[in-house]
């Protein structure tokens, strides 16, 4: 993902809030206050989240994120004092997992949710559970990386620490734990593992027993906006912070807390995309959507805050962007994200595409070749340098953006207005600007810092200081610049659109 600009320092206040915002390539600690009715975010600690190899398999480095976790905590109550502090809450991106024992130790670090191992594990569990069964217990779509799936590697491996465990946490219960030593999941990512049951509003017993999996692994469950515990002593001691410094829950799905960030007004028909190394493209709704449609298009259902439903579909999105950008590094050319930005915003569009989730990009690879490869094979025209290869992607992600809009307004049976884009891919001009052109539609871009947005407006939910949905929009809108994009060049957006669909079907 694409740095995020520059936030405001904050003046000193009263009451600072500090959002723990765990995303796939960085972590942040950032300080979150109101003042004249309007939020500021200061960015306290940044460290980078770089996954490792071991013995054939990808994993995260669990303890240098906790480090800094724990550094930006430090810092935190260097710049403002232990007493200002109210709260901390915590999200990060969903499905991925460890196992703790009897005592809260972690067995072993997570698995990367790309790791190679969850090839034709769905396709096992399928032979003994329909699907048309996994959908209706989960509501969630079928992809690799869900927790279902990787539960269903860790089963069959002879030397995964799940028989050893008590439990599993998603990654931002891990945090918690180690802040205040209660283990419980938060619903909104309790949601995506699709292992949870949407309607019923728990754990789905049926799924768990396909898999040859205790239910008894499975953590409690506590919803957004909730008081957790207080921080640990031996945190405020090794941190600075005061004994009495809550933690709670927000959205914990990094998504959920970007999605209660979304500036909308009252009363209007929207979608989002938050943007980010996933394109996540949805609605928001009050109940699940569990129709043989939803189902044959792949869309999932996801809770949100507020007890609302997330209907959306994973785009495989600036991950495109990332993984050239790390071939590129390594043959020697260390080119920014404005960069490559810059250099496709040059190029002539709508040359070629490719359809982004196509399984070969799915994963680490060298993605320029990939890319180039994939040109070949379908008898469209080669790029040949890396400009051409950034207006490609960006092409291709603002079509495939518009093929699942099309899909949506199908499955909720009325038109998308407006398109709300949230999140740090919102930097990228020349992607917003394509989207809007293909969509034929306007596009409302920002907060770029929607997941911190959201995660701190969930901590005064749980503080008491907000009540509903709606005031948390407020705040926002108030609070953050907006850019609208309008449509341009329609027909030959339209002539794309179908050269596209053809290519994909």
């Amino acid at each position: 993902m694409p740095p995020s600009p520059p936030i405001i320092a904050m003046p000193d206040t009263t009451s600072i809030y500090l959002a723990v915002d765990l995303g796939a390539g960085s972590g942040r600690v950032i300080a979150g206050l109101v003042n004249q009715e309007k939020l500021t975010l200061e960015e306290i600690n940044r460290f980078e989240n770089v996954p490792f190899e071991k013995d054939a398999g990808l994993f995260w480095d669990f303890e240098v994120l906790w480090k800094g976790v724990l550094e930006g905590l430090k810092k935190a109550v260097d710049r403002f004092g232990p007493e200002k502090i109210q709260s901390v809450g915590v999200d990060a991106w969903g499905v991925d997992y460890g196992f703790i024992g009897p005592g809260g130790e972690l067995l072993a670090g997570p698995r990367h949710y790309r790791d190679q191992r969850t090839k034709g594990v769905m396709d096992n569990l399928c032979s003994r559970i329909p699907a048309e069964t996994i959908f209706e217990k989960s509501g969630i779509q079928f992809i690799d990386i869900n927790t279902l799936v990787q539960m269903g590697a860790e089963v069959q491996d002879p030397d995964s620490v799940l028989p050893q465990a008590d439990q599993f946490l998603l990654i931002p219960d891990l945090i918690n734990l180690r802040l205040t030593g209660v283990a419980k999941c938060e619903r909104t990512n309790a949601s995506t593992t699709q292992l949870y049951n949407p309607a019923k509003k728990d754990w789905s017993r049926a799924l768990f027993d396909a898999l040859g999996l205790s239910l008894s692994v499975a953590p409690d469950l506590i919803d957004p906006g909730q008081f957790l515990a207080p921080i640990l002593p031996a945190i405020a001691e090794q941190t600075g912070l005061s004994p009495h410094t809550k933690v709670v829950t927000v959205g914990s799905h990094d998504t959920a807390s970007a999605v209660a960030a979304v500036p909308a007004e009252p009363g209007t028909n929207f979608a989002y995309l938050s943007s980010g190394s996933w394109s996540l493209l949805g609605v928001e709704i009050n109940e699940p959507i569990l129709t043989p449609l939803v189902r044959e298009y792949n869309f999932t259902n996801e809770v949100g805050v507020f007890e609302t439903i997330r209907l959306l579909k994973n785009i495989n999105g600036l991950w495109l962007v990332q993984e050239c950008r790390r071939v590129w590094k390594d043959e020697g050319n260390d080119w920014s994200y404005f960069d490559l930005a810059k250099m496709g915003a040059g190029a002539v569009r709508l040359q070629s595409f490719i359809d982004p989730d196509d399984e070969r990009f799915s994963r680490r690879c060298d993605m320029p070749l990939a890319i180039m490869d994939y040109c070949r094979e379908t008898g469209q025209d080669v790029p040949s340098n890396p400009g051409q290869i950034m207006r490609l992607v960006a092409d291709s992600l603002a079509l495939k953006v518009r093929f699942v809009l099309d899909r949506l307004e199908r499955v909720i049976g009325h038109r998308i207005d407006v398109l709300h884009i949230i999140g740090g891919g919102g930097q990228n001009e020349r992607l917003n600007q394509s989207i809007a052109s293909s969509i034929s539609r306007p596009v409302i871009v920002g907060p770029y810092e929607a997941t911190a947005a959201g995660n701190l407006v969930m901590q005064k939910v749980a503080c008491g200081r907000l009540s509903t949905l709606e005031e948390a929009r407020g705040l926002v809108r108030r609070s953050f610049q907006t850019k609208t994009y309008l449509p341009a060049h329609p027909a030959e957006w339209e002539l794309a659109y179908e050269r596209f669909r053809n290519l994909i079907a």
